[in-house]
């Protein structure tokens, strides 16, 4: 894995399929993280057909969101197309997607890496010409067979999981004063800790003990 820089970040993707049959999607939770994020700014989105999707500016952090809407393997042509645009180098770019292989309500933000089989991340590589930038991953769980993965991630999660996906999510938000800054390394370390194991109930006592 590459070392992971220390800068502020100018570019924040959420990726996702556009259209109100995908909006409550699993694969759609990286437009969740953004529209909430919008919604925290007080940003309005607006369609740019030269960035090919929803843009808004976060001028006090001096940042960009975007949500590509150019369905989801193709969500690298839409973020190439804003970054060459203005200037903006891979590793100042943070790309919010679902993860299969993280359980609902659990996260982990990381710089570079492997892709994991991912096509929107497929695509932003194959135009950023790297791996090299942040990705935010939000657990959606795995439906535990290969040949259903297309399937899990087009349709929307259950009630419980739903609630947990949510959960992360507020919990990636609170960080954002330190993504804003560039302390993406603090925050990975708050984001990427796992949740404590439950601990075991305590064995009862029968009603006659002591008697």
């Amino acid at each position: 894995m590459s070392t992971a820089p220390s800068r502020p970040l100018r570019l924040i993707v959420g990726l996702g399929n556009p259209g109100g049959e995908y909006a409550e999607t699993r694969h759609n939770a990286g437009f969740w993280f953004c529209e909430r994020l919008a919604d925290e700014l007080g940003l309005r989105f607006s369609h740019e057909s030269r960035f090919h999707g929803l843009v808004a500016n976060a001028r006090e952090a001096g940042a960009w969101l975007l949500m590509p809407q150019t369905f989801m393997n193709r969500s690298g042509q839409a973020i190439g197309a804003l970054a060459r645009f203005y200037r903006i180098e891979p590793a100042e770019i943070l790309v919010v997607h679902d993860e299969l292989d993280i359980p609902p309500g659990q996260l982990r933000l990381k710089f570079g890496g492997g892709l994991g089989g991912h096509n929107g991340l497929k695509d932003t590589s194959a135009h950023l010409g790297t791996n090299d930038y942040w990705r935010l991953r939000i657990g959606i769980g795995h439906p535990g067979d290969r040949s259903e993965v297309v399937n899990f991630v087009l349709k929307p999660a259950r009630r419980k999981e739903q609630q947990q996906i949510d959960e992360a999510i507020d919990k990636a938000l609170a960080t954002w004063p330190l993504l804003a800054r560039g302390e993406l390394n603090t925050a990975a370390t708050r984001l990427n800790a796992r949740p404590a194991p439950p601990k075991p109930p305590k064995p009862k006592v029968p009603d006659d003990a002591g008697a």
